[in-house]
Parts: structure tokens; sequence; C-alpha cells
């Protein structure tokens, strides 16, 4: 089967959470099947990225977005009752690749809401939309953290997106959520649309425990740092959290590790017991060191990757609800929840101060992990979602 596969950033390498994903996605595909890729590229390492999938075999079409133009091309729609989200990644080159790819394609998949725009029109070719998430509800908890004028502008892109994927789900054949969680609310706020999960894993070979690396009082956060939740969790982290656990230990320290820290978080890194590294090559190494891992995420929906690579490590683990909910593990067992500043406090001093504990926790992490998200087994219903809807392409008149 011949598939089109549209992805809002280019696929590879897996180093970030979507890229983890959709480089995940296709692999698999590729088992069985003949995948065809259609992305933008947000930089020079894209366009790379997008030459080293030609040399794997992928036909890959990458076009570049230039995020500042991309923007203020979109200020038009604000007169209109579209998201800006669709002008950010409106693209005529996009729509006319897709529109000459899918032709010849048995299925088309696409991976965010903006990619699934380009095929919406594609009535005649099986489609299946993995929101992971809803963006329109990620729009709706930035209203919740921000000020006005930003609050409105949040507003209105939840409000006008919300729509927009209420047209898109019931349009494709199929909409794919990342956890139960996520699918739930998809299916109390756009009833009536085909649905199904299809759980993240994690690379359990390459992600191994090593505890006799573990520095005393290392504290890791794995992220990329221009990406609002992950930027508003470390300021908060930073300024309200470790300072109060360093009067209790002292030699405790916090690394940010992620690429294309903004200017707030890069001046976290005056604080002290704070170190912004901005890219790194391999995030694992900070990981292998680290004694704790930080999720210190307000705002958050679907799975976090950090906090999967993390346990597969056998990370002791301290996150808050919205960076936990979507593992769905135990709290207490398999990571600790705490969503005040008191919580994290007590929580992380405790493991500080009890190393046996935080590594019982760290092992208890890794067994949770190694059942329930090897990629091997989370990936096994996409098989059969491909042959279930390729079968529709083989019947279509």
């Amino acid at each position: 089967m011949r598939i089109l596969f549209l992805s809002q950033r280019v696929p590879y390498p897996p180093n970030r959470g979507d890229k983890i994903t959709t480089w995940r996605l296709i692999e698999r595909m590729a088992r069985e099947h003949e995948v065809r890729i259609v992305a933008f590229a947000h930089d020079e390492q894209d366009l790379e990225a997008a030459q080293t999938l030609r040399d794997k075999g992928f036909p890959t079409t990458a076009v570049p977005l230039r995020p500042l133009w991309a923007r203020i091309r979109s200020l038009p729609l604000f007169l209109t009752g579209r998201p800006l989200t669709l002008g950010v990644f409106g693209s005529s080159e996009v729509q006319a690749q897709v529109d000459r790819e899918i032709q010849s394609a048995d299925l088309a998949y696409a991976y965010s809401s903006s990619m699934g725009a380009f095929f919406l029109s594609h009535s005649n070719t099986p489609r299946i939309m993995h929101f992971a998430e809803l963006d329109s509800d990620k729009w709706r908890q930035y209203v919740g953290r921000t000020r006005p004028p930003m609050k409105w502008v949040y507003a209105r892109e939840c409000k006008t997106l919300f729509r927009f994927e209420q047209e898109l789900a019931h349009a494709v054949d199929e909409n794919v959520f990342c956890t139960p969680l996520e699918e739930e609310i998809f299916r109390r706020w756009i009833p009536g649309a085909a649905s199904s999960v299809l759980r993240n894993g994690v690379d359990l070979e390459s992600h191994r425990p090593s505890p006799e690396q573990a520095e005393k009082g290392h504290l890791a956060f794995v992220g990329v740092m221009n990406y609002y939740p992950n930027v508003d969790g470390c300021i908060w982290f930073a300024n309200r959290i470790l300072p109060r656990i360093r009067e209790r230990h002292p030699e405790a320290h916090l690394t940010i590790v992620g690429s294309h820290p903004t200017p707030e978080v890069v001046k976290l890194g005056s604080l002290p017991g704070v170190e912004v590294t901005g890219f790194v090559n391999d995030p694992k190494d900070y990981l292998r060191r680290a004694a704790v891992s930080v999720a210190p995420l307000r705002i958050a929906r679907g799975i976090q990757n950090k906090v999967l690579e993390a346990m597969a490590m056998g990370l002791p683990v301290v996150g808050t609800t919205s960076a936990t909910q979507g593992v769905a593990a135990q709290a207490g067992r398999d990571y600790l929840v705490e969503d005040e500043e008191d919580g994290q406090v007590e929580a992380i001093c405790g493991l500080l101060a009890a190393p046996e504990r935080a590594r019982e926790l760290g092992r208890a992490a890794r067994t949770f992990v190694e059942e329930n998200y090897d990629w091997e087994v989370t990936l096994r219903p996409l098989d059969r979602m491909l042959e279930k809807h390729g079968k529709k392409a083989t019947t279509k008149p």
C-alpha cells in the first residue's frame, strides 16, 4: 500500500517529542508499505534531515517554514473566522504537493490538525487524522495562564481552531489520540466521529538505567525550550521551588536540557544552582547523571515523552498532574505527583534525603515502562488500522 504521510515538522531525527512519534509511525508503516513524506522544514537541520530520509528510501518533500514571515502572513486571518494556525502553517507549495501525491496514494495520514487541512478536500482517499491531542484545548489552557492581549488571542484561537477540528474530525475515516484521556475529551467535545488510541512508546534499548552515574543533588529537566509549557514550568520551578530545595540541600542543582532556549530561559542560568545547556547531542547523557527527573509542567495534555524516557532510564520522577496524567501510572509507586510548591519541595527533598527510596521509585518506573510502553507493543494497533482503511482504498470505484 502507498501511504502519504503529512507532518508539521520533518520527522527525523527522533530528538524531540513530535519527531520521536512521527519517525516511529513511519518506521512501522514502512515495514509493510511504501511511505512518502510531505513536511515543513523549520531550519537547516530539518532540510538536512529530509535528505537523510531520502537516503533511507523515503521520498520526502520538505518545504521551508519561515516562522516570522508565517506569523505575519497569518495576521489577515484576524478579520475572518479562520484560526491563525492555518495561516502560520498554510502553504500553496505544500498544498500543491499534497494534491499531486495523494492521486497515487492508497491512504493519507496527517500528524497535527494543521497538516490535516491539506487533505481535507480529498474525500476519495482514505484519511487518518493523528491529533495526539486537540490543539484547541492547548490554547484554552494558555488562556488561563496569560494576560491580555495574548489572553484574547489565545481565546480566539481556541474557538476558531475548535470549529475547524470539528469539521476535520467528521470528514476523515479515523481520528487518533495518544491516551484514553485525550480520546475521552474528544468524544465528549466532538461526538459521533470515529476515534482510537495509539499510545507513544520508548526505545527501551537506548534508554537504560545507570544508577551508578547519578550525581548527588542533580535535578534534570529535558525538553524543547521555546515551547511555552516547558518555559512556563521551568521558570516556575527555578524561581519558586529550587531555592527552597537548596535551603535544605545546598548541593541541589538543576540542569535544563533542550534546544532553542528563549531569553527568559537563558536568564535562568544566572540563578544559583541552575544550568541551561541549549542544544545537546544526547540528552540521555544528562539523565544518566541525574538523581531526580523533574516535570513541573502546569500546562500539558497528551503524553509527555520526557516523563516516559526518564522513567525508562530508572529515574525517580517528580511531576505535576498535567505532566503525568497521560502516562497513567500509579502515583506514589511509579512516580510522585505534586501540583503545589510545597508538595514539589517536600517530594524532591524527600528523595534527595533517602537515596534508596529514590532508587526504588526508579526501579518501579522502569518496570512500569517495560510492561506498558515498548514501541513494538504500543504500535500494534497501527498495523490493524492501516489494514482496515487500506481495504477501503482497494474497493473504491
